[in-house]
């Protein structure tokens, strides 16, 4: 239903471990993961993507699937914030980065072609479009082609 308005809630300060980006519908907090639809039209050829990296930062940030209304966090990695370096002439990520919501890959499943197992997270996808996503935000996208990260 692309008549959904979401928003966000921010919380904890976005230097530490403690900081969240969590979803909002309607007032209501809801689950990134679970409540927002994979498809964002009837016929299926538009999906909606939840930004969790905007282009231009580098925080390395992921949909929680361990904590309850599966807010976005930043991922850690030896008890340290992860980071992503620049890459010249860029800064941070080149495109908006994120996740399909209702996906899941399967870290026990060996793709025939790639011959890589999933993640145990749902679907990635980059955004390429002109305008800098917002951590958070529910983007409407068309799928252009896949690749295995």
């Amino acid at each position: 239903n692309t008549n959904m308005s979401y928003s966000t809630e921010h919380s904890g300060d976005i230097s530490t471990t403690d900081y969240r980006v969590f979803c909002k519908r309607d007032g209501n907090y809801v689950s990134y993961l679970h409540d927002i639809p994979l498809y964002a039209n009837e016929e299926k050829t538009v999906l909606n993507m939840v930004v969790e990296i905007p282009r231009g930062t580098n925080a390395k940030m992921e949909i929680c699937l361990k904590e309850d209304g599966n807010p976005i966090k930043q991922d850690v990695k030896n008890g340290k914030l992860r980071f992503v370096d620049d890459v010249h002439p860029y800064q941070g990520y080149i495109w908006n980065y994120g996740a399909l919501p209702q996906t899941w890959e399967m870290p026990t499943h060996k793709h025939p072609e790639t011959n890589a197992f999933g993640d145990n997270d749902p679907l990635d996808a980059c955004e390429i479009g002109s305008a800098v996503g917002v951590r958070g935000e529910i983007k409407q996208v068309k799928a252009l082609g896949i690749m295995a990260l």
